[in-house]
């Protein structure tokens, strides 16, 4: 099977990742302090950096004022958060029944963060691009949200060619500024250098995955790897969908040997590429032996 034929497939399973770990359902963000009554999870994820019992990495965002809120309103965001994490789609209701009946309340921006994750997991792109949107024009500099957008929405590219450029320019956007916004956290009192490391280096890796996954529909194939390489090595639990583009980008380069250990990589993820990464490897083996063998 030719390189240029490959079936280009994605997975939204980001076993261990950023996603899986610090994006935890619940989790809310440091904008703004927590309501009282927050479910446990989210008191764990600011306090303690814990949520169901895995440790993980509170968003980054920078602090903003937010509006007052009445008694009513706290009432009904305290129930949003104690909606029943076994039953996601009825807590993504309540969210939107919150935010249809306070669009301008300061935990809006939550409650988006939230949707965010949740329709990046279960794999509906269009509302989670919607959601991170809405999010961003309230908190332009959540680098969390941005991240998690600039990585996800090349994964599904859709509508006219013209919808999809911009689809890639705001991914483009989105990562790059996520980067740009890094340096300027400073650790909040809460939590541990070790954790503050982690949280850092999670959200670069998606920034740096979205960046790949930009220039690699575009074709720019050399521009892709040195980017999806970052994610990779900032990622404890690298995604199989980066160590499959990477192989294909090391393939379409030449790179035929580095191509050989990111499919291998890859195939050893357990996620629904292993088929398509175990059938690059032998690929990218006869590519390399043409190589070797072609006259000079």
């Amino acid at each position: 099977m030719k390189a240029s034929n490959k079936q280009f497939r994605f997975t939204l399973v980001i076993a261990g990742s950023l996603l899986g770990c610090s994006l935890a359902f619940g989790q809310a963000p440091t904008m703004q302090p927590p309501a009282q009554g927050q479910q446990q999870g989210q008191q764990q994820g600011q306090q303690k950096g814990q949520q169901q019992g895995n440790q993980q990495a509170a968003p980054l965002t920078l602090e903003s004022t937010p509006p007052p809120v009445t008694a009513e309103e706290e009432a009904a965001f305290k129930a949003f958060n104690e909606a029943p994490q076994t039953d996601l789609a009825k807590k993504d209701q309540a969210g939107n029944d919150f935010l249809q009946k306070y669009p301008q309340s300061r935990y809006c921006a939550q409650i988006y963060s939230w949707q965010v994750k949740y329709y990046y997991q279960i794999g509906d792109i269009d509302k989670m691009e919607a959601a991170a949107d809405k999010e961003i024009a309230l908190f332009p500099n959540d680098a969390q949200t941005l991240a998690i957008a600039g990585s996800a929405l090349p994964r599904k590219m859709n509508g006219t060619p013209a919808d999809q450029q911009k689809r890639l320019e705001k991914a483009e956007q989105y990562s790059q500024k996520a980067l740009d916004l890094l340096p300027t956290f400073q650790k909040p009192d809460n939590m541990t250098d070790e954790m503050f490391t982690q949280a850092k280096n999670q959200t670069s890796a998606l920034a740096y995955s979205g960046l790949g996954l930009v220039a690699f529909r575009r074709g720019k194939f050399a521009d892709a790897i040195p980017n999806l390489e970052k994610s990779i090595q900032l990622d404890p639990q690298p995604d199989a969908v980066n160590y499959y583009l990477l192989g294909i980008c090391n393939e379409k380069t030449s790179h035929f040997d580095e191509a050989v250990t990111d499919f291998t990589k890859c195939s050893n993820i357990p996620s629904g590429l292993q088929a398509n990464c175990k059938n690059g490897i032998d690929e990218a083996k006869k590519l390399g032996a043409t190589q070797l063998s072609a006259p000079k």
